[in-house]
């Protein structure tokens, strides 16, 4: 069920549940705790979320993106593409930052195998609704193999934010920054993929329609 009333519901929920994942996961408890403090029938919230754990996690994903997209339209423009991207990537984080418990106990959750896909996907999400936040409308192949990469600066970036305990995460910025630098190399690796691009197997290919 995705429509907007049940998405708009899920978010509630999810805001209402997150004080509560870091003492008691991503679990049944948590989301009956939470349908009673939003004032939803606990039934309503267990059908909103009938796998539970990877249900919850895939809503908090989205809402983080959304939040992350309110943000970034609302900031002054950043100037050059590494900026931009590096200005989307703080801003995610800074959504997810009073809840980086719940993140840890959602990553340990997607990396589990029955999760892998999953854990694809909302990856494939985050950075496709970068992508598309900082006003990028490519069409042909470099709109995989900008994914792909952010995806890699991305996923290393969460690993360091989640162990980062500097003021105001400035390490992880700065380790963003140093990152993407690989950015630079995306001109140059469209050029020798070239006339391969329609063979070449590409996940995120498979991933789009399931977004």
């Amino acid at each position: 069920m995705r429509s907007p009333l049940a998405e708009r519901e899920r978010e509630r929920l999810i805001a209402a549940l997150l004080p509560d994942v870091a003492f008691d996961g991503w679990t049944r408890h948590s989301l009956r705790n939470a349908a009673r403090r939003a004032s939803l029938p606990v039934g309503e919230a267990m059908a909103l979320f009938p796998r539970v754990a990877p249900d919850l996690i895939a809503a908090f994903s989205r809402w983080a993106d959304c939040q992350m997209l309110e943000r970034l339209e609302a900031a002054p423009p950043a100037g050059s593409l590494s900026r931009k991207i590096a200005l989307a990537l703080r801003l995610r984080f800074e959504v997810l930052a009073p809840w980086r418990e719940a993140v840890r106990r959602g990553l340990s959750l997607l990396a589990m195998p029955q999760n892998t896909l999953l854990g694809l996907r909302l990856l494939y999400g985050t950075v496709d609704a970068i992508w598309h936040g900082i006003g990028d409308g490519s069409t042909d192949f470099s709109f995989y193999t900008k994914r792909a990469t952010l995806a890699g600066i991305y996923a290393a970036a969460m690993l360091f934010w989640l162990d980062d305990r500097s003021p105001d995460f400035a390490d992880t910025q700065a380790f963003i920054d140093r990152r993407l630098a690989d950015l630079h190399r995306l001109t140059g690796l469209r050029e020798r993929l070239g006339n391969a691009a329609a063979t070449l197997p590409n996940p995120f290919r498979l991933l789009r329609p399931l977004r």
